[in-house]
């Protein structure tokens, strides 16, 4: 497979998520992209380390994440935008 192919496999795997109140902890923005179903689910994901924050393994369930950031999880990464209001 091409490096081409691999770079496009990696954008469609990408989600936006809108998220209105920030900064918003890890823990919680987990349970908001319903990858996880509670607060304990998200505690042992993120300390069986199978959680990057912006590229990097995250082990703390409290960390501030803003606009911009980028969380992976399950093969999958998801990116922080701002909600519009009107």
């Amino acid at each position: 497979m091409s490096t081409i192919h691999i770079q496009l496999l990696k954008i469609l795997a990408m989600t936006e998520t809108a998220v209105k109140n920030l900064p918003i902890r890890l823990g919680q923005y987990l349970k908001f992209i319903n990858v996880v179903q509670d607060g304990f689910e998200a505690k042992l994901r993120i300390n069986q380390e199978e959680v990057l924050v912006n590229g990097i393994v995250e082990t703390r369930r409290g960390k501030q994440l803003n606009i911009g950031d980028n969380v992976s999880i399950d093969g999958k990464t998801y990116i922080i935008t701002s909600a519009t209001t009107k």
